[in-house]
């Protein structure tokens, strides 16, 4: 390719040793030095060894994080400090400042309540990212500004030149904040942004899990996006000249020029970072604990030995990723075996279908065996396994984590130890530690490990946590309170897909119908009002503008009158409409003026749906409508005054047939429960807590439904006043029988409440 007459091959130039295990960030320190950090739980300093300008020699190593440490930021020299500071941050929570000279901590900043993810220098203050959805920015060591600038994990945050911030987020989306005001949400990626990077004069450049970067105008347009990686991307840098470096889980840091990858650097391990030194060299961070410094200056080539024993690091490394599955194609039986129905949900079964190997997984819900699909080609043995980023794997599982988090991949070979592999890929994935006990046993449940044991005296090196053993129960350090899974529930839940064309397709339908009937003819809209409904429509579908987009005064006050004087067979589409405006801030403004007028239009609306039980369309789409108000704080006084009618008007959906009304009911009842929590109303928590109890007595039940049911009574009885209430009404029965469901998440929040009614 002519492209690339120019550009010259990076080559190995020295490795640092010293990690003792993952380099997970790296910093270049002007003329200090490089730091690294590590999963050892140390930042370390290296400096350019005075007597071979090739090499770097450790410095400093700085000690203080008590679990892994992730971003590093530093932070250029003044009279107090002339070497520096370096700002680091950790698993721990915790933000750290240390003084370069010294290698001393200065301070401190506590505040997060997850993971610290990412870290900015901005106008004298430090800015960092954490998993628990906020920025924060501290000023001389104290904090100044808390804000939840994603309704998802902050995996990454950076400063322009300009002083704005730029965030990345498990929600997929990158958001440009001005002080604490969003002024653009970037749309695009199809995954967890991970990693960010300014590029000079042109804009931001993203690194996602979905396996691409991208640049992006900072108006929101893509100028470029880079495809080539095969598994996830943890970083992104560029440099003056135009190259761009990324790294990722597929082992290898690639080099990028006008878009195209102009050379793949292979690792021993999964790159975790990788930056460009001042002069071009590239620094990468490996999951084999070594730092390594590459150039394209001839002069600076690590010496034969060297090179030598990097190729061969690389061999050892591929030989150990090729495992021996241990079962032959002739040995697998074939498609009659998927005839004999499964014994529990997500037991696998590979069978032979011609020469491939295929693998099943068993559906409880439906009770058919469900294709997961070709397993892939073991070396030399015959045997079919999947793969995963290029690795061989006897497993590869999908993992729902909920919270509208997308579907994520977690390999297993029957070989590693669970509590291994669930660490290693709750690091991979970013996810809090708090969750390991969960992946443990959905490793142990799907790979019918039934009696697989720990080491009781296990500590978890994080936690101090005891180990989870599966059938025994856990015994727990003493002072240490007892940790729950699915309780207390924090924030609400709302209902924020729809179908909008359909919405007004139904709404053009039911306004025709008006129109031909002579009697009705004066209830339907001109054309110019069903343009408007257009156009609140496209409004609603621009959520990447929800922070500045704006309703016409005419267009609420249009959708009530639809509400007041239509035939209540054709409300539902209206009622759907208005479900969505709601979790638009200007929308919801509009609304709370109509429902603090005199005639409050949404309770009339509510009402009117609940003497016509006859259209259950209206009871789902209002239910719903109700349970979204839960989302603007504004509404909370009003959901508070009208709560008892309300539960009272919907007291019958538990027991509907519809899946979809018993999830909604169930979600209403969840958001109330949060609400009563917070606002300490104990009449309001009793009257939830026995609608949710009714709920979890239900036998044919939505499985999320139940779960959510449950969350709410767990939660009420951990943070309401109403314990001993819910002990009264026999919870611990209620306990007792969600522990054996065969859905995994319905026992543990079962275990949750159980562990609850013991706790005096």
């Amino acid at each position: 390719m002519d492209m690339n007459i120019d550009f010259k091959e990076y080559q190995l130039r020295c490795e640092l040793r010293g990690h003792e295990d993952d380099v997970r960030g790296i910093c270049v320190c002007g003329n200090a030095g490089i730091a690294t950090s590590s999963r050892d739980r140390t930042v370390r300093l290296w400096s350019l060894d005075p007597s071979d300008e090739r090499r770097y020699a450790p410095a400093k190593i700085l000690l203080g994080h008590t679990s892994f440490v992730g971003p590093l930021v530093w932070i250029e020299s003044n009279e107090e400090y002339p070497e520096g500071r370096i700002v680091s941050g950790g698993m721990d929570t915790m933000v750290l400042v240390w003084d370069l000279k010294t290698g001393e901590k200065v301070q401190t900043l506590k505040g997060h309540q997850l993971q610290v993810t990412g870290i900015a220098f901005n106008n004298g203050d430090i800015v960092s990212s954490s998993v628990d959805n906020t920025l924060k920015r501290w000023r001389n060591g104290q904090l100044v500004e808390s804000w939840e600038a994603h309704k998802a994990a902050i995996q990454a945050v950076i400063k322009l030149p300009s002083g704005e911030l730029v965030t990345g987020s498990s929600d997929t989306t990158l958001k440009l904040w001005r002080g604490t005001t969003c002024t653009h949400t970037f749309v695009g990626h199809a995954d967890t942004v991970r990693g960010l990077a300014m590029m000079s004069g042109l804009g931001v450049l993203s690194a996602s899990h979905d396996g691409s970067i991208r640049l992006w105008a900072l108006t929101g347009e893509v100028l470029m996006e880079m495809v080539g990686h095969t598994s996830i991307v943890y970083s992104v840098d560029s440099h003056v000249s135009g190259l761009i470096v990324s790294s990722s889980e597929d082992c290898f840091a690639k080099i990028w020029k006008d878009g195209v990858c102009v050379q793949s650097i292979e690792h021993p391990g999964c790159v975790w970072d990788a930056k460009f030194l001042e002069n071009g060299d590239i620094v990468t961070a490996c999951s084999d604990g070594v730092v390594r410094i590459w150039t394209v200056n001839q002069d600076k080539i690590a010496d034969s030995l060297e090179l030598e024993s990097y190729f061969s690091q690389l061999t050892q490394h591929k030989i150990s990723r090729k495992r021996v599955g241990g079962l032959k194609l002739e040995d697998l039986p074939g498609l009659e075996a998927l005839q004999i129905p499964g014994t529990s949900d997500g037991q696998t079964k590979i069978v032979r279908e011609g020469d491939n190997g295929v693998a099943y997984a068993w559906n409880v819900r439906e009770q058919k065996w469900d294709k997961i699909g070709e397993v892939v080609d073991g070396p030399d043995d015959g045997m079919k396994r999947p793969v995963l980023d290029g690795s061989e794997y006897d497993y590869v599982f999908d993992v729902d984590i909920g919270d509208g988090e997308p579907i994520r991949k977690l390999p297993y070979n029957r070989s590693d130890n669970p509590y291994d592999t669930a660490d290693k890929w709750l690091l991979k994935e970013n996810l809090p530690l708090s969750y390991r006990e969960q992946v443990v046993a959905f490793i142990l449940q799907n790979t019918g490990q039934k009696d697989f044991t720990l080491d009781p005296t296990f500590r978890d090196p994080y936690t101090g946590a005891s180990a989870y053993v599966p059938g025994q129960s856990s015994s727990k350090s003493g002072s240490a309170k007892p940790t729950f899974k699915h309780i207390p529930k924090k924030g609400m839940l709302v209902f924020d897909v729809a179908q909008f064309d359909g919405i007004l397709k139904k709404i053009t339908e039911f306004n025709n119908n008006l129109l031909s009937d002579q009697e009705k003819s004066n209830l339907s809209l001109n054309e110019v009002e069903v343009s408007r409904l257009g156009a609140i429509v496209k409004v609603l579908k621009d959520t990447s503008h929800y922070h500045s987009s704006k309703f016409a005064e005419g267009d609420i006050a249009l959708l009530m009158r639809l509400l007041k004087s239509w035939p209540v067979a054709m409300l539902f589409p209206v009622i759907d409409t208005l479900r969505m405006i709601v979790l638009h801030p200007d929308g919801a403004r509009l609304l709370l003026q109509h429902v603090r007028a005199e005639n409050d239009l949404l309770w009339e609306m509510i009402k009117n749906v609940a003497i016509n039980h006859s259209v259950p369309a209206n009871l789902l789409t209002s239910v719903r409508v109700v349970t979204n108000l839960f989302k603007n704080s504004s509404f909370h006084n009003w959901l508070q005054l009208h709560r008892s009618e309300i539960l009272d008007v919907y007291s019958s959906c538990y027991s509907s047939p519809n899946k979809n009304l018993q999830l909604s009911y169930a979600t209403l009842i969840l958001n109330y429960a949060v609400l009563l929590i917070d606002n300490k109303d104990r009449e309001g928590q009793s009257q939830v807590l026995s609608a949710a109890l009714q709920i979890a007595e239900e036998e044919n039940l939505e499985i999320d439904a139940k779960f959510r049911a449950l969350v709410a009574i767990g939660s009420l009885m951990l943070e309401g006043s109403v314990k001993q209430i819910a002990i009264d009404f026999d919870v611990e029965n209620i306990a007792k029988i969600a522990k054996a469901s065969k859905e995994t998440k319905i026992a543990e929040v079962g275990v949750d409440i159980e562990v609850l009614t013991k706790q005096s």
